[in-house]
């Protein structure tokens, strides 16, 4: 019997289809596929098994939560050598968790991911924080929450999460009267809002060096995480107009330009509908 395999595509689809079953390791993992089409999904995850394995043998079975925070960190930062790649920031591999654990480099959102994972393997509550500009993590402990930033390995006091935030607050007129507290921007991030940062993050990437092919791949998988977000539908749209394939741009800018009614771009995104819909399709000589 011949069971075909699932497409990149395909299997990322399955693995994000609901909530219940969604594996953040896994699912961030599958969006190297798109860079190395011929990764070895299984031995990758089993290689960040492995990682957690060789840790939580270290750890005697009544070892304080506070024991196994610190030897988590000195295990992933210091004896693994994880950090930040500061020399590359915007490549995109730093979002590819292959590369990330082939060479220990990486942003602080794919950081935090493995992060996480070595984490609950050894009995640790972390979560991602969608904090501005800066992913971190936060640690559920006996004594009350600790941030971590993954990029540099350093544990973060109010202080120093106010001045990190202090510049965004002002930038968004979030100050005097229209103060938020702190906490705020201190909730943990679903898996699904994880993803989709990390996604959105290559969408830039991509945009920004006009690579049309990867773009669209990114904006294939938003539009099928986030099946709501008309925003994901339209940049996906633009990709395909940027590649010739008229249909699908029209197809997508159409359902944006029907349903985003309060969109600030919503007449320049039907002005862009009529232009393409002019200009027919390719002829053929």
């Amino acid at each position: 019997m011949h069971f075909a395999v699932p497409s990149a595509i395909e299997y990322f689809s399955s693995l994000v289809a609901d909530d219940a079953s969604f594996s953040l390791t896994e699912v961030a993992l599958s969006l190297a596929q798109d860079e190395f089409p011929d990764l070895d999904m299984q031995a990758a995850l089993a290689e960040i098994d492995a990682l957690g394995e060789r840790l939580a043998r270290r750890l005697a079975a009544d070892a304080s939560p506070m024991q196994r925070l610190r030897m988590l960190n000195r295990y992933f930062f210091q004896e693994l050598g994880f950090g930040g790649n500061v020399n590359d920031y915007y490549d995109p591999h730093n979002s590819c968790l292959n590369e990330v654990l082939r060479t220990r480099r990486g942003i602080p959102i794919s950081l935090a991911i493995l992060y996480i994972e070595l984490a609950g393997q050894v009995g640790l509550t972390a979560r991602g924080v969608s904090f501005p500009g800066h992913f971190l993590v936060k640690l559920k402990m006996p004594q009350g929450e600790v941030v971590m930033d993954p990029f540099s390995g350093a544990s973060l006091s109010r202080e120093e999460l106010d001045e990190r935030l202090d510049p965004y607050k002002r930038q968004q007129g979030l100050v005097g009267e229209f103060d938020v507290p702190l906490g705020l921007f201190l909730q943990s991030a679903t898996p699904r809002e994880v993803v989709a940062r990390m996604l959105r993050n290559l969408k830039e990437i991509y945009r920004a060096r006009e690579d049309w092919p990867h773009l669209l791949a990114i904006a294939q998988r938003l539009v099928i995480l986030l099946p709501h977000a008309l925003e994901e539908r339209r940049d996906r749209g633009l990709a395909y107009a940027e590649l010739g394939r008229r249909d699908e741009a029209i197809s997508d800018l159409a359902a944006y330009v029907h349903q985003a009614d309060e969109a600030d771009d919503r007449l320049a995104m039907a002005d862009r509908l009529e232009e393409l819909r002019r200009t027919g399709p390719p002829r053929l000589h």
